[in-house]
């Protein structure tokens, strides 16, 4: 019997929505939708389902389009990479999924988790789908939204087999807000499982979803197998992968919706009953977990942050070569640390890291009329109940019309940072709250709740987000000698399908009358509430 060790449940209490899950010589490997946020698809590892660390990121760019780019005013928010499905088949593991933009089905593979992993398209866009390597190496993709289909891909998967099963298998009530998708298909034992996402038909609720066949060509039959919401905001726990683990245990990882927070990870135990499959302990989800952990762990395993503070001097210099697999996992974002992700595709041509005085600058290249269209905005996720951070921004060398500093990044942001008029420079912080559509990302710009002109060019910022007791809230703060002072008002947080990520912090510059300005980013500090 392997050594347990007890958590929290949620887990992670951090934005890793569509959970998918597989265990690998005694490793649990997990990616999730990682959206319009580059380097993508990005795989954690764990050795007891509990506790995850970064492992890998699957891509740096997908098609370098305009809207990846973030060039004039086109964007991917809302779009770009959802929904992976994760396998691990003969020495190989595979990553697939769609880009909501492009409107693709892209095959990753490679033989080692860190990569090189080698890209492909599949031919037919499939909406959440899920890969299934069945016998004699037959390959199968299930997808779709309400209507589930299953199809056979030919040996090279490179598109539908001729001749091959295509064929409707599960088909939801047109009664349901959200009709089944988030699908994925397991053969165990002789027979297939499929599990689907789905709102209850009364009110928008997420619900968990299996239906079973002896045949892929056989009647697909089930229902609802989880209803619970752990007591937060009626708000369900659903759709993501399931694994049997370290000595045999069976689990599900699937997500909440946490308010502005994000989608965050939960671990729901897995039993069985005959050939039917049984979600949480009398259908509930427990709030704590007790798992056992790999002996792959070794004694009293150190998992690496997935989110930190950053001083920017690694030991190396920016675009110095280092081909280990160590230096890929830890400085995976482009020579940056991993715990970093660009907001869209970056242009490293106008990033520069300054090893020796610890500072990262980014310089502007267009212009920009507010912070959803700034470019090389550098990311972190944030944590539950809430967090801080802080940075120092040097804007000596920004123009008039430029703007720089520290922004919690979603579609209704704010930000607290630096902006250069009239030859002048302003200490500022910015509120976007404007009530719109759900999916309609802002076109109005954001409202200047505060300014004080300042006569110094370099500042330390600070903002603090509270996600306790749904308060869903960020407040700024401007250094000054050595006292914090709140500038601007609080601002509310909101997920919202605009960008359909959780909230983050994030370091920005852009300009509106002239490119070519620069600001310079130092001694990056995260904490906790």
């Amino acid at each position: 019997m392997s050594k347990l060790i007890t958590d929290s449940n949620p887990i992670l209490k951090m934005d890793f929505p569509d959970p998918d899950v597989i265990f690998v010589d005694g490793v649990y490997y997990m990616i999730s939708t990682t959206m319009h946020f580059l380097p993508g698809g990005q795989i954690l590892r764990s050795y007891d389902l509990l506790h995850w660390e970064h492992a890998a990121y699957v891509f740096d760019y997908l098609d370098g389009t305009d809207a990846q780019k973030l060039c004039d005013d086109k964007y991917v928010y809302g779009k770009g990479m959802w929904a992976a499905s994760l396998r691990y088949h003969k020495g190989t593991f595979y990553v697939v999924f769609v880009c909501n933009d492009t409107w693709k089905t892209y095959l990753f593979r490679s033989e080692k988790i860190e990569g090189p992993w080698r890209k492909s398209e599949i031919e037919g866009f499939y909406h959440d789908c899920s890969l299934l390597f069945d016998d004699a190496d037959r390959i199968y993709v299930v997808y779709g939204n309400r209507q589930i289909y299953l199809t056979e891909l030919n040996s090279e998967m490179t598109g539908p087999k001729e001749g091959g099963i295509h064929r409707l298998i599960v088909e939801d009530s047109d009664e349901t807000r959200l009709g089944y998708e988030g699908s994925h298909l397991y053969k165990i034992n002789g027979r297939y499982y499929l599990f689907f996402i789905h709102s209850l038909k009364e009110r928008w609720r997420r619900v968990e979803a299996c239906f079973s066949s002896d045949s892929l060509e056989g009647e697909f039959t089930g229902g609802d197998i989880l209803d619970d919401d752990m007591g937060f905001r009626d708000s369900g726990v659903a759709q993501g992968g399931i694994v049997c683990g370290v000595d045999g245990t069976w689990n599900a990882i699937l997500f909440q919706d946490s308010g502005a927070i994000g989608r965050i990870p939960v671990v729901v135990p897995v039993s069985w009953d005959g050939e039917r499959i049984v979600f949480g302990i009398e259908g509930k989800v427990p709030h704590e977990m007790t798992l056992p952990v790999s002996d792959k762990a070794g004694e009293d395993y150190s998992y690496a942050p997935l989110i930190d503070s950053d001083d920017f001097k690694y030991g190396f210099s920016w675009g110095e070569n280092k081909d280990t697999e160590e230096f890929k996992r830890a400085f995976g974002t482009f020579g940056l640390r991993s715990i970093w992700q660009f907001n869209h595709e970056p242009d490293l041509d106008l990033v520069f890291r300054d090893e020796k005085e610890g500072k990262l600058w980014i310089t502007t290249d267009k212009l920009s009329q507010d912070l959803n269209h700034a470019r090389n905005t550098l990311t972190q996720r944030m944590i539950l109940p809430g967090c801080t951070a802080e940075v120092s921004v040097d804007a000596s060398q920004l123009r008039d019309g430029d703007c720089a500093g520290l922004c919690v990044l979603q579609g209704d942001y704010c930000w607290v940072g630096l902006e250069k008029r009239d030859g002048k420079l302003f200490a500022v912080m910015y509120s976007q709250n404007e009530e719109r559509g759900v999916w309609d990302l802002s076109k109005k710009p954001a409202e200047l709740l505060e300014e004080r002109e300042v006569s110094e060019s370099i500042f330390r910022l600070r903002i603090e987000t509270n996600f306790a007791d749904e308060k869903d809230e960020a407040v700024c703060f401007v250094e000054e000698g050595s006292t914090w002072k709140k500038i601007g008002g609080t601002h509310k947080l909101r997920f919202r399908l605009d960008h359909f990520t959780g909230a983050r912090f994030g370091l920005f510059l852009y300009s509106t009358k002239e490119s070519g300005g620069k600001a310079g980013f130092s001694d990056f500090r995260l904490g906790g509430n």
